[in-house]
Parts: C-alpha cells; structure tokens; sequence
C-alpha cells in the first residue's frame, strides 16, 4: 500500500529515541502484486469495490497472519487499469502459513461449493489473467502518518534502481525528508524477491496533488537551511547521489485499506493486545 501504503504506529504511543528505534526496529515484509482491472465501460464500479470489501471482510481480515492489507488504483501511472493488491507479513515464514489459512478461510466462509466458485469467478472477471508478484523488506526510515485531512490521500511512488556505493541517505531523511511538514507520511523498502534485485522503494503520502509539487520546493528550502556553505553542499550530493542510478515515479490513490493493526518500526506489542 502502506504502501505501506504507509502501515506504521507507534505501538505503545510514545517517542522514542534513534537508539530506541535501532533497538525494537524488525523487519516486515510486504508483498505487492499488481495486476489490471478490466476496463470494460459495462463493468460497475462499485460492484467490483463491494466483492473486494466482501473478500476483505470474510478472509483477510480473520487471517492474523496478514498484518496489513490494501487496495490501491490508478492516479498518475502508465497505466490506468493498474492495480496494487498489498499485504504485510511479521516474517517472510508467514507468507506461506498464512497463503494456506486464506484457503481454508475462503472454504469457511462460501461452504456451498457453487457458491464459493461463482464468488470467486465474479472477482476474478474483474482483472487481466496476468499479474506480478514481488516481496519486499522494510528499511529503519519512516515518518509517522500524521493528517488531519478529510480527503482520499496521495501516494506517490519513488521507484529507485541501487547504485554502485554512494552515501547520504539518513543524513538526508532525517534533515529534509523528516522535516518537510508537507510529507504526511513515508516508508521505505528493498527487494526480497521479484524482478529488480536493485529495486528500492520511497513511498511518500499527501493530502493532495498539489502538495507534491510543494513538497519538492520546501526540500530545496531544507536542503539550503541545512548544507549552507555550497561547497559542503556539492560534496554531499556528489556522494548521495551514487546511491541509485535511475527512478520512475508512480501515484496512486486508496481503494481499500483495512488493518488490524498498523506497525513496521515498533512491534512492542502484538495485535491481539489492541
């Protein structure tokens, strides 16, 4: 999603410290297939949303091995019919365990074979046959998803290639990207497993469009106020910019998001405990 899709909390709702995080910072792992809705003019909408919901409800959300799911569509990609099915695991272990679960969840809650075959045909008539699948694990640099607004938020995308070395990242996530008040959220995540061994993800979470172009101006304020002797400046980005060779961008917006609890940074706490 968060995503990630942003699916951070803290856990006990206290700041901690960068020790702290060090400390209780693990992994999760998330998994992303993207697939393409049909795009047929005769297909409802929001009958595709409420077999979506339904499977949500019946399946996903009574698999405690899925900590975190959601559905995201198309805004600003190639590709409109684009979309992300997303879910997030505490170990790569409970991709598999929690694969089987959804079966015998899927059987408990459409018993009547005719049923349960005509629910799942009707969801699969609403995507291409072909899909991808990738897994990736989630990296110690997050901001919290703090908004108050009331409005489907923004989810751009930073689809990174790794570099040969290159140096920089923290210094710059803790002193631009933690700071720019118009970054409402942001996770980061490698690859694991899928088609890009070099694959690098920034997810950064908006109120609106238009605050993405604004995010872009106030990090060149940050960048100013933080590197202010320009020879300092150019040395850094000289280094920081060896990190990744090439990105694409992608926005998406919500379509469903639904969790049970919301975690990558503190996992002090389990799920049950809420």
């Amino acid at each position: 999603m968060a995503f990630t899709f942003l699916f951070t909390i803290n856990a006990n709702g206290q700041e901690k410290s960068e020790k702290d995080v060090t400390e209780t910072f693990k992994p999760v792992f998330i998994t992303i297939t993207k697939t393409q809705r049909i795009m047929d003019p005769d297909t409802d909408f929001d009958e595709w949303l409420k077999i979506e919901k339904e499977y949500f409800d019946k399946v996903i959300m009574k698999n405690d091995l899925i900590i975190g799911s959601g559905v995201y569509f198309h805004y600003f990609t190639p590709d409109d019919s684009e979309v992300l099915l997303v879910s997030v695991y505490k170990n790569w272990g409970d991709i598999e365990k929690a694969t089987q679960i959804t079966g015998e969840l899927i059987d408990e809650a459409w018993p009547n074979l005719e049923e349960k075959s005509n629910f799942l045909k009707k969801q699969n008539n609403h995507y291409e046959d072909q899909h991808s699948d990738e897994i990736y694990v989630s990296l110690p640099y997050t901001k919290v998803l703090e908004s108050k607004s009331d409005k489907p938020l923004i989810y751009y995308l930073k689809r990174n290639e790794l570099g040969d070395g290159g140096s920089g990242f923290k210094e710059y996530f803790e002193n631009v990207t933690m700071k720019n008040s118009f970054i409402k959220g942001y996770n980061s995540h490698r690859h694991r497993w899928g088609s890009n061994s070099k694959d690098a993800i920034e997810m950064f979470v908006f109120d609106n469009f238009a605050d993405i172009e604004k995010s872009f101006e106030e990090n060149e304020r940050l960048i100013n106020e933080h590197w202010t002797d320009e020879k300092a400046r150019e040395a850094f980005f000289k280094e920081y910019d060896k990190l990744f060779t090439r990105h694409g961008d992608f926005i998406y917006r919500i379509g469903l998001l639904l969790f049970r609890q919301f975690y990558i940074i503190y996992i002090t706490i389990s799920s049950k405990s809420q």
